[in-house]
């Protein structure tokens, strides 16, 4: 990974619908040039998709709350078990396994409380994985660079 791959990427992480001839400007290389090294990082997996920013509130996300869960046992069947229920709620837009006091950490975007209510209780309240729930609601984000 070079200093040219770098630039690459920080332009692409900024703009993913640049053209190539605007990125071999800004990165100053031939466009042939410019698309070989896209083209590179693309098969060797650096660069995985392109994705579109999403405003948030314009699909009716009214809320992101931060939920730490700690499960009750610490099986493998446990931690999958929960893994695949996170993956099937269309709430959860990101679960971290992380280390700590407790296992997990969501992301969940809902359209006000009485959505993150119902989720509480009729997704992870029924869990028999989950012990624990803590959850921390963002009054709003000074950076977030997620595409």
């Amino acid at each position: 990974m070079d200093k040219i791959n770098r630039n690459i990427l920080r332009e692409l992480e900024t703009n993913g619908r640049i053209s190539n001839a605007e990125l071999s400007n800004r990165v100053a290389l031939s466009p042939s040039a410019c698309l070989r090294r896209v083209q590179d990082l693309e098969r060797s997996g650096v660069i995985k998709g392109y994705r579109a920013v999403i405003d948030r509130k314009a699909v009716g996300v009214g809320i992101t709350i931060f939920v730490l869960v700690g499960l009750s046992a610490h099986l493998r069947k446990d931690a999958l078990a929960f893994e695949a229920a996170m993956e099937a709620a269309p709430e959860v837009r990101e679960c971290h396994n992380i280390t700590g006091a407790v296992e997990y950490m969501l992301r969940v975007e809902v359209a006000g409380l009485d959505a993150y209510k119902a989720f509480h209780a009729n997704t992870l309240g029924i869990l028999p994985q989950v012990a624990s729930i803590t959850s921390h609601i963002s009054l709003g984000s000074s950076k977030d660079l997620r595409g």
